[in-house]
């Protein structure tokens, strides 16, 4: 294209479409690179030297094939991993989204008050897991913790909650419903609020009410931001470590080694990389079938407005 002068103007032509297409690509660049080396590169790493017999004491590895999975899923110790992190995820999933979602309710409608108690039960999200743990483990303390200092005064036997294999899941996954319920109740309450009065206005005059209201157009209209939360919530229980680190380090009797906990004592304690490698494979596979079985089974029911 030629300007008045008849000089062709600069960026026009074939070069220059060229240059427009190109552009959108030039600009993901940096973020693709960033994947590929921070993502994509370690995740292969991973599952190449799971398939060796890699050890901080051994420079040499060399491949075994799929021993290191037949000693894993062979192993009473990472099944007991399994069904503990499965147990926790659970309760933590269920207990977080379920009061996050109650919390919510209450919190988006007009009242004195409201947003103090919305900035306290966001707090304990912005201080570091290992402050909360310290924090909880003291509470928890079967002989000086305020709780059984609590139930005392209140004529209730004291609870061993982190002593006792029946009670130490439960307990850890209180204290991470403690720590993440602010954060996901922030979200809902984000949600709820872009939600159009005319909705409810038009369900008030149909002579809808209470229960009918939530059940019918309150929760599918929040159901994107729960689905999300679902994922999210899920892929941050199965890949816990700080607490149980701090407050039990597996114990009573291995009752509460999660699976990063069990990665991390076979890399770092006991130096079997390939090992612990496999370990990390396995997570990363339940969490992605797990990811799937979440889009597949409510993706379909979730409304978008």
């Amino acid at each position: 294209m030629r300007d008045a002068a008849g000089a062709r103007r600069p960026g026009s032509g074939s070069g220059g479409v060229r240059r427009g297409a190109l552009a959108p690509y030039a600009m993901l660049l940096p973020a693709v690179a960033g994947l590929a080396l921070f993502v994509v590169y370690p995740l292969c790493y991973l599952v190449r030297i799971s398939f060796t017999d890699k050890s901080m004491l051994n420079p040499r590895p060399k491949a075994v094939g799929l021993s290191n999975y037949a000693e894993l899923l062979g192993s009473a110790e990472f099944l007991a991993v399994i069904r503990n992190s499965l147990l926790y995820s659970a309760l933590f999933v269920v207990g977080s989204l379920s009061l996050a979602l109650l919390l919510a309710v209450w919190l988006s409608k007009p009242g004195k008050g409201r947003d103090f108690a919305q900035s306290a039960i966001f707090m304990p999200y912005i201080v570091s897991f290992v402050t909360v743990s310290l924090v909880w483990l003291w509470l928890m303390d079967p002989q000086a913790g305020l709780l059984n200092s609590l139930l005392g005064k209140l004529g209730i036997p004291p609870c061993p909650w982190l002593s006792d294999t029946k009670t130490v899941i439960p307990s850890m996954a209180l204290v991470s419903i403690w720590k993440y319920v602010g954060y996901y109740m922030l979200l809902l309450v984000a949600a709820l609020k872009n939600i159009p009065r005319e909705v409810y206005e038009a369900a008030k005059i149909d002579g809808a009410k209470g229960p009918a209201v939530f059940f019918r157009i309150t929760l599918p209209l929040v159901s994107p931001s729960l689905l999300f939360l679902l994922v999210v919530s899920t892929t941050e229980a199965l890949r816990t470590f700080d607490p149980i680190n701090i407050m039990t380090q597996g114990g009573p009797i291995n009752s509460s080694s999660v699976f990063v906990y069990f990665i991390y004592e076979y890399a770092f304690k006991f130096f079997r990389i390939g090992y612990a490698s496999a370990g990390g494979v396995v997570l990363f596979a339940l969490i992605s079938a797990l990811v799937a079985v979440y889009f597949n089974m409510l993706g379909k029911k979730v409304h978008y407005q």
